[in-house]
């Protein structure tokens, strides 16, 4: 690795939290979003040895970039079988890491300063879900998953968006158990005080919870909301989302737009949020992007973008991402629609093929 210079990277933190820092008092942007990804595909590519092999197999002048997508992805494959920082090891705060593959293979996204994601993740989860509500977590405890960045996430939301820190009894699932008893009594209890509750949990845990009360439901008090994220990845049993969105609603008692999806990964440092849950003139299904970050639907084999309206891999650019890869290629379907961007689904089969080329080339001759 080159030469580091951790000043660079704590002015890049300071233009990427200047954004996050307009979004909450409704300032406008502090710079145009290019202009700073253009700067972090400048420092990435000098600072990270894979990003800089890609940058060159595709012929990319970086010096003189002017515009984001002139910048390639790295594939969150590649997160797995390379290292993808621009700084030594031992300064890492926090180290999230895939929940892996049959294989046991596991994405790992070192992060410099975590504060960067703590001060974004906050800004647009307040946006989405609001604050001073009695947070309760469908999911493992820190202890059990401390290098999970959803669990860290969750926690930090419990910490800072309810009315009060959390205790051990606001996780409802610890050691691969659902404690539905005490799910019950922490909501007969919000009933009582008349106090909302956001419930953050797992799409896979929310399924096996509504499994587990057939139904009896768990009825929320006015104004509670759910939050559900992550997919079914190696799971048994898939539930389309309309279908787990009209079930929650209808076993939690609030409205179908109460029920909030989330989409991130481990890879990026930013997160999107259905926008229904806020704007009631937004469709249900349609997520919205905070202004640090743009979703945009490339061609699977050339990258390149695609109409609105049509289908693509996903290309994530995040500004929050300053010390990994500010462009993050996933293989989930997506398309962009007025409002927003929808979700269709994981890429079937093998990673796309323009993906596989990137893993290629960022990890150079063999």
């Amino acid at each position: 690795m080159p030469s580091w210079d951790p000043t660079e990277s704590d002015a890049l933190h300071a233009r990427a939290l200047a954004f996050v820092a307009a979004f909450e008092t409704g300032a406008s942007m502090p710079e145009a979003f290019d202009a700073l990804a253009c700067d972090l595909a400048r420092f990435q590519a000098a600072n990270v040895p894979g990003y800089g092999r890609l940058c060159s197999a595709r012929g990319v002048d970086v010096p003189s970039l002017t515009h984001a997508g002139e910048a390639p992805a790295v594939p969150t494959e590649a997160f797995k079988v390379s290292r993808v920082a621009t700084f030594p090891a031992d300064l890492a705060e926090a180290t999230f890491r895939t929940s892996g593959t049959t294989l046991g293979s596991r994405g790992a996204h070192a992060m410099r300063r975590v504060g960067t994601y703590d001060r974004a993740a906050l800004a647009f989860g307040r946006w989405a879900l609001g604050e001073k509500a009695r947070v309760l977590l469908l999911s493992p405890p820190p202890s059990e998953l401390p290098d999970s960045s959803l669990v860290h996430m969750m926690t930090l939301f419990a910490e800072k968006l309810g009315e009060a820190p959390p205790t051990a009894s606001d996780w409802f699932l610890q050691d691969g158990v659902l404690e539905l008893p005490l799910l019950d009594a922490a909501v007969a209890e919000a009933l009582v005080a008349k106090k909302p509750v956001l419930l953050l949990g797992t799409s896979f845990a929310f399924v096996h919870l509504l499994d587990a009360v057939g139904d009896a439901g768990f009825r929320l008090p006015s104004g509670s909301r759910v939050m559900q994220t992550g997919g079914f990845k190696g799971r048994s049993r898939e539930v389309a989302a309309p279908d787990l969105r009209r079930d929650l609603a209808k076993a939690f008692a609030i409205p179908e737009r109460s029920v909030v999806s989330e989409y991130g990964m481990t890879e990026l440092s930013s997160q999107f949020y259905e926008r229904a849950g806020r704007e009631e003139s937004a469709k249900l299904g349609v997520y919205g992007e905070p202004p640090w970050a743009r979703v945009v639907p490339v061609d699977p084999e050339t990258l390149r973008p695609v109409e609105d309206g049509k289908e693509g891999v996903a290309r994530i650019e995040d500004l929050m991402n300053v010390d990994s890869a500010f462009a993050v290629l996933a293989a989930d379907r997506v398309r962009r629609v007025p409002g927003g961007f929808e979700l269709l689904g994981r890429w079937p089969g093998a990673a796309p093929r323009g993906c596989s080329l990137a893993v290629d080339e960022i990890l150079g001759p063999s």
